[in-house]
């Protein structure tokens, strides 16, 4: 049960801070020299954090449902913006497999997502929504989540940075960043999930309260990061990234 907690916590609140949830899952567990979550833990705690990016933006998502014009055009922007992850999923899931069992490698790209966050306040920040933003804007922002498939890049710090170089506010990035990654997560989610069904691995029921938890940090993480991203920008989530992924590569 405190195992489902603390993993349910991590998921939730790095799942939406630009800190890289990924990275955080493999680097906590070698450094305390301990196995992390399974493949059955981690299949369930996506359903908190889809739950939580669902239930904040559900204003947005009973828009995209009615399907009108500016309904229609955010769904064409996102299914636009979701075709590079899923293409690289599927062409590179052994290679990014093969990544999650070598920390050293997973800290480097955490520095590597420093880097990026810290490079952000270099950025004009523009005032474009995704109602001003064009299919070309969804793909690049689509290609920067395809990079965080690696471990320790963060989804949330690429996406909402790329939103950034698109001449987007940093709230409407994020808030676009957000919503692209809903297909992601709940794809991922379903997947390992799948892949526990038929390797006949069973889920045990203190799974859930890790769930639970997973859904209310994640909740407060997204509100946490919008208050933040008006005040202080990305800069101090890239300082976070490249201490602890330089602390994590020298102990290991």
């Amino acid at each position: 049960m405190l195992n489902a907690i603390l993993w349910g916590f991590i998921q939730g609140m790095t799942e939406f801070l630009p800190v890289s949830s990924s990275g955080h899952l493999v680097l906590i567990p070698a450094l305390l020299d301990q196995s992390g979550p399974d493949l059955a833990t981690s299949a369930m705690l996506h359903l908190g954090t889809l739950t939580a990016v669902v239930v904040y933006y559900r204003s947005d998502i009973s828009a995209m449902l009615k399907f009108d014009r500016p309904g229609r055009r955010l769904v064409t922007l996102i299914a636009i913006g979701s075709v590079p992850a899923v293409v690289v999923g599927l062409l590179f899931k052994d290679q990014v497999e093969d990544l999650i069992g070598d920390p050293r490698k997973v800290a480097a790209m955490m520095i590597v997502t420093g880097v990026v966050l810290l490079s952000s306040t270099l950025l004009r920040l523009g005032e474009k929504s995704s109602k001003d933003i064009g299919p070309f804007d969804g793909l690049v922002i689509g290609l920067a989540q395809a990079l965080a498939l690696i471990p320790g890049i963060s989804r949330s710090g690429m996406t909402i940075t790329a939103g950034l170089t698109r001449g987007m506010s940093s709230i409407e990035a994020a808030r676009f960043a957000f919503l692209l990654g809903i297909p992601v997560i709940a794809g991922a989610g379903l997947l390992s999930i799948v892949e526990v069904i038929s390797s006949g691995e069973s889920i045990p029921s203190t799974v859930w309260i890790g769930v639970v938890v997973a859904g209310f940090t994640g909740y407060a993480a997204i509100s946490i990061l919008l208050r933040l991203l008006q005040r202080i920008g990305l800069a101090p989530f890239g300082i976070y990234c490249v201490a602890f992924g330089s602390y994590a590569l020298v102990v290991l």
